[in-house]
């Protein structure tokens, strides 16, 4: 559940980031050398408090929607016109805290992030790097997740398509 949207504006150091606001489902695809591919139904949320940032939620599901598989929580946030920060808790033990560079031209926002820390449990697998690229146009997310882990060096892992859904 995402929080109930304040009937303020949201602020203005995340104007550029409002178009992601909502719910956004889709499908996508896994691969990592360690494991079987695999093929996931997701969704994301993306709400705001009023404050200089975007609340960030994320489910996946089997393809067939029979088991839950992963999710993170966290905030987004636009220090400046042309950056983002990505700050996220995952339920594996992992903690991540990625920033990049944003572009906003021709009615497209793209992001793209590098983790600058990874935060671990002493149970949590071996995860050293992240980085993560969002694609919007229009009504679509495309994105892409990076992740060196387990003696593996960086590389991709995920792949996805969303959908707005509100």
């Amino acid at each position: 559940m995402v929080e109930p949207q304040p009937s303020i504006a949201p602020h203005p150091d995340i104007a550029p980031l409002a178009p992601l606001l909502g719910t956004w489902r889709g499908d996508g695809h896994g691969e990592y050398p360690t494991i079987e591919s695999f093929d996931y139904l997701e969704e994301v949320r993306f709400g705001h408090l009023g404050r200089p940032f975007l609340t960030y939620r994320q489910r996946t599901r089997a393809a067939d929607g029979s088991r839950p598989m992963h999710a993170e929580t966290g905030y987004l946030r636009c220090p400046s016109p042309d950056r983002v920060e990505l700050i996220l808790a995952h339920p594996t033990g992992i903690t991540e805290i990625c920033e990049g560079a944003l572009n906003v031209a021709d009615g497209a926002l793209h992001m793209e992030f590098d983790s600058t820390s990874i935060g671990r449990t002493s149970t949590a697998k071996l995860v050293t790097a992240l980085g993560r690229t969002f694609q919007l146009k229009g009504d679509t997310i495309d994105y892409t997740l990076r992740m060196a882990a387990v003696g593996e060096p960086l590389q991709h892992h995920l792949a996805a398509t969303l959908r707005r859904a509100d």
